[in-house]
């Protein structure tokens, strides 16, 4: 049985971080109501930490992307309320300022050469300055309902419900992409294997290869099964999937992906073998500020208005997910997936502890605890690989 503890791990502490805290709410975690609200309140933390950790495996930080999604929150309100465009234009409009923003700070670290630490420690400052510009030290809204409805939304009913016995009734639609979902996943896996023994690769046993199929897929029908019984489909998750989905075919099917790893597994070779280091250093920022984009718009449509607050700390909190998601410090680790798996975990823990009733202060504890030890997993691993090949 092949198993990496650097890859798994996160899923087995996912597992039992969610166990415990069903057992301390009497299960209240696991109720359909507040596992979409964990879907829908954590949402914009999940869609930067698809950013942060492309930016992380390049081996690079972003200290930023909260300031960002406060800013092009704000411009998305004036462009909405205030000069009252249509929605769709302003969403468009709004994306191209994170991108322009991405490209601002992807140009002085990829092609001025100053670490993306300075570069976006200094966006932190000047990004918030501006959201308190453009906004006046205060709030606009509200929204137009298509924004408020793709934050805080479900989908209709289209084929009504299906009796689920003791648990009632759940959408049908709902039931219908989590199967989908399965099979795909199923489906895909299985391939992979299979090209694995046509090039005579080691693969696992068939009993250890359904069992890794069946739990995930268990667990994915039993959120999709809740989520039905609530008022179905949340759109930010539609929308987070068809982004989970869309960066995990990027970072591994994809050439630029594979050369997102190569830079951040070792630079110089990467430019050795002909990789434009600085064209994907500049498009990776790019790509976080369009992100930071689309959880402004999500953040502010949540809220019915854009803050001067808004977006304080969210980057500390991306930047956790996908540590504590598998992403390695030096860089060239960390998978899309991880990083979701880690911002499920902070957003659990959040829950949960509110749940208990937990003061603030023990949550942001925990949370730091958790952390510290994501990290130090990463490292305590990496070292027993080295020593074993030593």
């Amino acid at each position: 049985m092949s198993l990496n503890p650097r890859q798994s791990g996160i899923y087995v502490a996912f597992a039992l971080i969610v166990a415990l805290f069903a057992v301390l709410t009497d299960g209240a975690l696991l109720q359909p109501q507040n596992i979409s609200n964990i879907v829908v309140q954590n949402s914009y933390i999940l869609i930067l930490a698809i950013g942060m950790i492309l930016i992380i495996i390049a081996g690079h930080i972003d200290l930023s992307a909260g300031s960002v999604v406060a800013a092009t929150g704000a411009v998305s309100a004036v462009l909405m309320v205030n000069m009252d465009l249509p929605w769709p234009l302003a969403v468009l409009i709004t994306l191209l300022v994170g991108a322009a923003i991405g490209a601002f700070q992807g140009y002085w670290i990829a092609y001025f050469g100053i670490p993306a630490f300075i570069v976006t420690l200094a966006g932190m400052l000047v990004f918030r300055a501006v959201t308190l510009t453009v906004l006046g030290n205060q709030g606009i809204g509200p929204f137009p309902d298509a924004v408020r409805t793709l934050a805080n939304g479900f989908t209709p009913g289209f084929l009504g419900n299906v009796g689920l016995g003791p648990l009632g009734g759940a959408d049908i639609v709902t039931l219908l992409l989590g199967l989908a979902a399965v099979a795909v996943a199923a489906t895909t896996q299985w391939r992979a294997r299979s090209a694995r023994i046509g090039y005579d690769q080691a693969v696992d046993p068939l009993p250890v290869f359904v069992l890794k199929i069946a739990v995930p897929a268990i667990v994915m029908m039993f959120v999709i099964v809740q989520l039905a019984r609530f008022r179905n489909l949340p759109y930010v998750l539609i929308l987070l999937a068809a982004l989970v989905v869309g960066y995990t075919l990027l970072t591994n099917r994809a050439v630029f992906g594979r050369h997102i790893y190569a830079i951040g597994g070792n630079k110089q070779a990467a430019t050795l073998s002909g990789v434009k280091v600085k064209s994907v250093t500049f498009w990776i920022f790019v790509n976080m500020g369009v992100l930071a984009a689309i959880a402004g718009v999500i953040f502010a449509g949540r809220l019915n208005q854009a803050g001067p607050t808004a977006g304080i700390n969210f980057e500390l909190d991306a930047i956790a997910a996908a540590f504590i998601g598998g992403a390695a410090v030096q860089g060239g680790v960390g998978k899309v997936v991880g990083a979701i798996t880690g911002g499920l975990i902070m957003a659990v823990i959040n829950n949960g502890m509110s749940l208990i009733g937990a003061p603030s202060e023990r949550v942001m504890l925990v949370k730091g605890l958790v952390l510290l030890a994501a990290v130090a997993y990463d490292i305590w691993t990496k070292r027993r690989a080295a020593g074993a090949t030593t």
